[in-house]
């Protein structure tokens, strides 16, 4: 597989991908389209007969599937769906009124789509895509061939072995300059060209590779379009590795079903995936704010109300406080239960927490440990995937550290009820979320109830553990809040997730910011990470660097193996909180810049190409992005602090210094332990709130202008929508204000260019 590196030792973990078969020496079964004749066409699909390099006779589908959106489906049967639709639908295809098809003799076929448009050849068969005014954003490629004739890529069809099909595939041409991002939570370079990425959901030991928790098949080209997959198997993409000017899609699955998204701008391509998959979920408003954890380490309940007295003794902004494995008795995870001897009153603790402000969230996953009661009455039951000798599978999901465990299945209606009791009397108590955790680890042997493989289940099985939890919090509590490690297609539904078990490294938290981005453009807006890293203790200026990010990320939690508290850093615990003050600071803007996340699944924390796409560099800067439209956040991601920013085009203030610094360009930048590198966009207006200890609803906010004028602001909160509006009348600055919030004041940032004074009117 490629992905184990050779003569280094490694685990066999129970859940690792299948490997789809090797043709013997000789063996045929590769097939390729190459003519068609139409069945039948309406106002918005055409349906055609194919034929193929094999003889064989295959259906094509082609058609609007929204405005802008054109699905393509090849298989056997025209009525063949994905085998993950047996447990969940990823993907819902909408309509178009003004769709068309066009068949005039002698031309091409038209699925027009509005801003997008599918030409289709018959004979030759080819398939090309344009916008509106007919330029072409991508198109298949016939397949190339080595100088003996032998065929190096996998064109648009079918793929057999043994007899029996294997796979469809399709290939794309790629521009020698064209850049792809997203796949998901990937770890590696944003730009993913040269990479192969494979859709199985891993416990990833850690967030340095190309392995993935969060698996997504969609991607977005700086040549403005989109391609999206609907298909839970583990399918792969070859982005350009193999062939340069080839990117190939691998589909085991009973049939090939994709969607091309146009743009042209990478947000219009999540618009259009988010009303094919549904629009992200917002966290509520106390999920802005700083999550400290137990860490991984035995906790208690006077331990967590000791902790909570001491955060806000020391005047550390917090909101939730986070109790990882141990609230449970040890070994037994997971069974939802709390361990007796160290939480002999979670109602009353959490009684006490909840008068100190502090909301709290439990950890959990989908496993259950062979030595608790709770996995004798699952399997009673019928409540847990079976082996392949219909024995409840005792799968090793701990790697060894901890006793093999029993995986619910979630294909089984009554288990998922079963499920939900255990975690409804835990929220009643006063638990306002859970972290849910794992989910990667289905055996591609286990059997289901409802008859699907572990192979068939593994990438979606996340999406159901994550609805049931998601369902029952609803209930309950009244949000749609789950923290979870591993997600899938559609999972922006879920609203927070976070990048799983990283390093303590300088290089680990860049592939951190690299997988968060990638993320980003697979449609999740609300993500995060283990400030300080996971895997061991930071070093102090380390764990002061990563709270910087965690600080300017969507969502915060310091969490690791060992404790991520302020105060066990006494050298820089300074620096750290200065960090989460200014997150709460700048809250108005950052839960603004949520809120239209969730409106229109462009990322919170965007990689630059979101809001340059006409950049090259913006596709390639992936150890910075956007936070929001108006704030650049650069990460020292070394112990020097020291780096390269890339400004992109525009003016730019330094945060700290008012500096204004001219764009497209790169620029060197030192900063000292307490700061990390900021920008704010010439011109800006952004919002903020007087210091708190928690998150809340303020009445009252201030401006702070960054130069110029024409800036503009847009507040949301709980209470409704400020907006500000600033012109420039000679040296005053005029701010218009509508809404519920009372603006007390504008700070004006001693730039050059700037007026003397502000009005608010």
């Amino acid at each position: 597989m490629p992905y184990r590196p050779p003569l280094v030792a490694h685990e066999y973990f129970v859940a690792d991908p299948p490997e789809l078969p090797v043709r013997v020496r000789g063996e045929g079964g590769l097939s390729a389209l190459i003519a068609a004749e139409v069945v039948a066409a309406d106002g918005a699909e055409v349906l055609l007969k194919a034929v193929t390099s094999a003889e064989e006779t295959l259906v094509v589908q082609v058609g609007a599937a929204g405005e802008g959106v054109i699905r393509v489906r090849l298989s056997e049967d025209a009525t063949a769906r994905p085998r993950s639709e047996r447990a969940i639908a990823l993907v819902t295809p909408g309509t178009y009124a003004g769709a068309r098809v066009v068949a005039e003799p002698g031309a091409p076929i038209v699925v027009d789509a509005g801003s997008l448009r599918a030409e289709i050849t018959l004979s030759p068969w080819h398939l090309r895509f344009t916008d509106a005014a007919g330029a072409t954003l991508v198109e298949q490629d016939r397949g190339h061939t080595d100088i003996s004739g032998r065929l190096r890529t996998l064109p648009f069809g079918r793929s057999a072995s043994g007899g029996a099909p294997v796979a469809y595939h399709e290939s794309f041409a790629a521009a020698p300059d064209e850049a792809f991002s997203g796949f998901g939570e990937s770890f590696t370079r944003l730009d993913k060209r040269g990479q192969r990425p494979l859709m199985w959901n891993f416990d990833a030991f850690g967030a340095e590779s190309q392995r993935a928790y969060k698996n997504i098949p969609l991607y977005v080209s700086s040549r403005g379009y989109g391609v999206l997959v609907d298909s839970g198997a583990p399918l792969e993409f070859d982005v350009c590795q193999s062939t340069h000017s080839v990117v190939q899609i691998l589909v085991p699955d009973d049939v090939m079903d994709y969607y091309v998204l146009a743009g042209p701008a990478p947000a219009e391509v999540l618009d259009r995936y988010d009303r094919l998959t549904g629009r992200p979920s917002l966290p509520p408003k106390w999920a802005f704010g700083t999550w400290i954890s137990s860490g991984f380490c035995v906790d208690s309940g006077e331990r967590v109300l000791a902790r909570a007295r001491t955060i806000r003794e020391r005047g550390i902004p917090c909101d939730v406080l986070h109790l990882d494995t141990y609230w449970q008795s040890d070994g037994r995870w997971s069974e939802m239960r709390w361990d007796p001897v160290n939480f002999p009153d979670p109602e009353g603790m959490l009684a006490e927490l909840a008068e100190m402000g502090f909301k709290v969230c439990l950890w959990m996953n989908p496993y259950i440990s062979h030595l608790s009661p709770v996995f004798q009455e699952a399997a009673e039951a019928g409540y847990l995937l079976l082996d392949p000798q219909g024995e409840p599978y005792v799968a090793d999901c701990w790697h060894g550290s901890f006793p093999a465990c029993g995986i619910v299945d979630f294909t089984h209606p009554e288990a998922v009820e079963w499920f939900k009791g255990l975690l409804r009397p835990l929220l009643r108590q006063g638990v306002a979320a859970f972290k849910t955790d794992f989910a990667e680890g289905v055996p591609a042997d286990a059997v289901a109830a409802n008859g699907m493989s572990g192979t068939e289940l593994h990438n979606v099985y996340t999406l159901l553990f994550n609805d049931a939890v998601v369902d029952v919090t609803r209930e309950v509590n009244g949000h749609e809040l789950v923290w979870a490690r591993s997600s899938y297609l559609g999972g922006q539904r879920h609203s927070a997730q976070w990048g799983g078990d990283t390093y303590t490294s300088y290089a680990a938290m860049g592939s951190t910011i690299r997988g968060g981005l990638a993320h980003g453009l697979s449609g999740v807006p609300f993500w995060s990470h283990d400030a300080g890293g996971f895997t061991g203790r930071p070093t102090d200026d380390l764990y002061v660097r990563w709270t910087q990010f965690g600080a300017l990320s969507p969502l915060l939690r310091l969490h690791g193996t060992t404790t991520r508290e302020p105060w066990e850093f006494p050298e820089v615990e300074e620096q750290a909180v200065a960090a989460l003050k200014l997150r709460y600071r700048l809250m108005p803007y950052l839960y603004s810049a949520a809120v239209e996340a969730a409106r229109t699944g462009a990322p919170m924390m965007r990689a630059l190409c979101v809001d340059h796409p006409d950049d090259p560099v913006a596709w390639q800067a992936d150890l910075q992005y956007l936070l929001g439209h108006d704030l650049l956040v650069a990460p020292m991601t070394g112990p020097e602090g020291v780096r390269q920013v890339y400004l992109p085009r525009g003016r730019w203030v330094d945060y700290w210094t008012g500096e204004v610094l001219d764009g497209a360009r790169y620029v060197r930048v030192a900063k000292p332990l307490g700061q990390i590198p900021l920008f704010v966009r010439y011109g800006a207006l952004i919002p903020v709130q007087e210091q708190r200890d928690t998150v809340d609803v303020p009445e009252e906010i201030a401006l702070v202008a960054f130069g110029g004028g024409g800036g503009s602001a847009e507040i949301h909160d709980a209470d409704g929508v400020t907006v500000a509006v600033a012109t420039r009348d000679g040296d005053v600055l005029r701010v218009a204000v509508t809404g519920p919030k009372r603006v007390t004041g504008v700070e004006l940032v001693p730039v050059p260019g700037a007026p003397a004074r502000a009005v608010i009117s």
